[in-house]
């Protein structure tokens, strides 16, 4: 048995504000640290010259940001997509409706750009050192390479996402499931794509800079690789296997504009 929350009932644009608050301090968070482990002048290029290492520490953080944003109250009222591809993987699904798509998209897009901007504020020329944080194709990469690694990423993000919100047991650690596995993906991928994942993170960065430069990828791509983590959930999950709610990270007493399962309600 499916609850459909009434869209009478109450207006959601509390949702919407919390969503571009995660967006906003994840791109915000998440770029301040990509700055302080790489900006040219500060003194992480010192004490740890391997990048790889660098780059390590660096997706910890980043992701580390956005699975304590899905833990916070705004991540628990949202849902923490905090990601337009996340919002249409779950469309796709059936677990919101189409306004609230909407609603979301504009949400993180707008809440990308205010982290972006707060980047340039505060971190001045140590941004700028390092193009203000934007997702670049990687040097000596073709750019079909890179525009079906951002597919992969974000399908497999997707596909494991379903997977945990899809059983009780698991639905409770995906924050941490999300933050070891976008850790890892910054860290191997980041150099072929920048490891976006994410339209709202790599506009933010462009808009602020005013650099186009295959940009592109970052709007097509992640959204494709969202499609494709659905559909694979889709076709390779047993019949009875369905997506028992449409938040990260699942409480009870918060209130829900998504399509819930009956027994996510109680669950613990």
């Amino acid at each position: 048995m499916v609850v459909k929350p009434d869209p009478l009932q109450h207006s959601h644009a509390p949702e919407y504000v919390a969503e571009f608050l995660g967006t906003a301090c994840m791109v915000f968070f998440g770029l301040s640290a990509v700055v302080f482990d790489f900006g040219h002048g500060l003194p992480m290029e010192r004490w740890l010259p391997d990048p790889s290492l660098r780059r390590l520490i660096t997706g910890l953080l980043f992701a580390g940001t956005g699975s304590l944003v899905a833990i916070s109250p705004l991540g628990r009222l949202s849902g923490a997509h905090i990601n337009p591809s996340v919002s249409l993987a779950f469309w796709l699904s059936g677990k919101m409706g189409l306004v609230d798509l909407i609603g979301y998209v504009v949400a993180q897009m707008l809440g990308g750009v205010a982290g972006a901007a707060a980047l340039v504020g505060v971190w001045k020329q140590y941004a700028a050192s390092i193009n203000n944080g934007m997702t670049l194709p990687g040097t000596g990469w073709e750019i079909w390479q890179v525009f079906l690694s951002e597919v992969f990423i974000t399908a497999l993000l997707v596909l494991l996402i379903f997977i945990f919100v899809s059983n009780r047991s698991l639905m409770r650690w995906t924050p941490l499931m999300c933050w070891i596995v976008v850790a890892t993906m910054v860290w191997l991928e980041a150099p072929i794509s920048g490891a976006s994942l994410n339209p709202a993170r790599s506009l933010g960065p462009a808009l602020v800079s005013g650099v186009w430069t295959g940009q592109w990828i970052y709007a097509i791509a992640p959204p494709l690789g969202g499609v494709l983590g659905f559909l694979v959930f889709r076709f390779a999950s047993r019949e009875n296997c369905e997506i028992l709610t449409g938040k990260l990270f699942f409480v009870p007493h918060y209130r829900t504009l998504f399509n819930c399962t009956a027994g996510t309600l109680s669950s613990k």
